[in-house]
């Protein structure tokens, strides 16, 4: 059976909630997003504590959008995070963040996270990210699952 796609997305800045909402509404992204505006809260969310405590309001996400700088839990402690959990290690986690910074996106990626994403200040740029972010990420996750249906 293939597993309906969810995205979670980590951001603490309103702006940048806004701008992606709307962003994943004109890429025509098709699963449902959810967010999470600090890094206590992704954890809260993953581990399905309240307030997320009901799993048919608030499924696990096949894909995090991860923040690096993120109030309470940082997005790298996210990270190291899911990758030591024993169930969640395999998630797709994609960074998502503001920062070019070489430093950062080299501890990124010794942290696990599948890829690492500069977030455009291009409104219409941000929505060929999501785009991208989709057929990339989710789709292979798409193609995997009906690979495995198929055997």
């Amino acid at each position: 059976m293939n597993t309906p796609l969810r995205i979670l997305v980590a951001e603490d800045e309103m702006g940048d909630v806004l701008l992606l909402k709307k962003a994943f509404a004109v890429a025509g992204v098709n699963p449902p997003v959810y967010f999470a505006g600090d890094g206590q809260e992704v954890l809260e969310y993953l581990e399905g504590h309240p307030p997320f405590a009901n799993p048919v309001e608030y499924p696990l996400p096949n894909l995090l959008l991860l923040d690096l700088k993120l109030p309470r839990v940082s997005g790298f402690e996210v990270l190291k995070w899911v990758r030591e959990h024993p169930t969640l290690h395999s998630m797709l986690v994609v960074v998502l963040s503001s920062s070019d910074n070489p430093l950062e996106i080299e501890r990124a990626h010794a942290l696990g996270a599948n890829s690492y994403l500069v977030k455009p200040r291009d409104p219409a740029k941000l929505v060929d990210l999501v785009k991208r972010v989709q057929e990339y990420w989710l789709g292979i996750n798409t193609d995997a699952q009906e690979l495995l249906i198929a055997i």
